[in-house]
């Protein structure tokens, strides 16, 4: 290759004999690549890496989802032939008692399993950041272990020790509190709060090492300048760390209420799927309930889509407060 190329206003001469890496080099400048393409286009078998993933993608998650939008306008048993009945499932939907007292026990647990996890895992962030503690890997990992356990261990485990001859009543009847002892599960009034202070456990660890994540990139400069203006503990925590982590702290809540509005194994290992009663039931328990006791897998998909949509909007709504907010400190 010989000659002048003009490039951004420069000119480049060409020696007569380069070598293929200096060919190579003019030919970007130039524009055009050793296979004739120009460096920003995109080459086609690149999509060949994600192909094998995005196939398990549409097989796995993307069809089953128009399928399940699909026959939520069916009469199906999962076995029959599906007949069109429009919006009949959704109708009968929105008149059955069940499903409202599973959506109102659903909104319940956000207690348990977003707003206490969250405040807890809030206070145990400022214990073990703003002070040099022994054994710190120690404690943040024991604390975050019941998250990474699998909820049906976790559903057998307090399920014993909620028990009537379990060990909580033995304390308490050790300590002179024997009347205050009861099948926790089976009350009637304590079993949803039994039930939710299991999803509190499980929860607050993925909160707390959210909220240490964050807490680690909140710039040191900012607790040194309160403390020079005399902030005490709770002042550094309110106007430093607090405001520091609000992109943590919806991240979380996200996470916590949707993992609220989809519970459903530690209920059916607890109370053997809402029970007493109907104390603790859930939409996810009263889905399986009709699909799978009842063979109304039409009615049951039209209450997972219903439940998509409450998810989706709370999200939605969250996410969208959260910009707002950020955009009005901005101006």
């Amino acid at each position: 290759m010989a000659g002048e190329i003009q490039e951004r206003g420069l000119a480049v001469r060409q020696p007569s004999s380069l070598s293929t890496r200096s060919q190579s080099l003019l030919a970007r400048l130039s524009g055009e690549t050793t296979l004739g393409r120009r460096p920003h286009a995109r080459p086609y078998q690149a999509y060949l890496f994600i192909l094998p993933g995005l196939l398990l993608y549409l097989v796995f998650v993307l069809i089953p989802i128009v399928n399940t939008f699909r026959y939520s306008f069916y009469e199906w048993t999962g076995f029959s032939e599906p007949t069109y009945i429009g919006l009949d499932n959704y109708t009968n939907l929105f008149r059955d008692k069940d499903f409202w007292t599973a959506i109102s026990h659903n909104f319940f647990f956000v207690i348990f399993y977003t707003i206490l996890p969250i405040l807890l895992g809030l206070f145990l962030t400022s214990l073990l950041t703003r002070q040099r503690l022994r054994g710190m890997v120690f404690f943040r990992t024991g604390l975050f272990i019941p998250y990474v356990m699998s909820p049906v261990v976790v559903g057998i485990i307090w399920r014993w020790l909620f028990a009537l001859d379990g060990p909580i009543n033995h304390v308490l009847d050790a300590v002179g509190l024997s009347s205050v002892a009861r099948p926790w599960l089976g009350d009637f009034t304590f079993a949803p709060y039994a039930t939710g202070l299991v999803g509190t456990w499980i929860e607050y660890g993925l909160c707390m090492v959210i909220f240490i994540a964050g807490a680690q990139s909140i710039n040191e400069e900012l607790y040194d300048t309160a403390i020079v203006f005399g902030a005490n503990a709770w002042q550094q925590f309110r106007y430093v760390t607090l405001p520091g982590l609000r992109q943590q702290i919806l991240v979380a809540f996200v996470i916590t209420f949707i993992a609220a509005m989809r519970l459903f194994d530690l209920i059916f290992v607890l109370t053997s799927g809402g029970g007493p009663g109907k104390t603790t039931l859930v939409t996810s328990v009263l889905l399986y309930t009709e699909a799978f006791n009842q063979n109304h897998a039409g009615y049951a998909t039209s209450m997972a889509v219903v439940l998509t949509v409450i998810i989706l909007v709370v999200s939605v709504v969250v996410t969208r407060l959260q910009a707002r907010s950020e955009a009005e400190e901005l101006v």
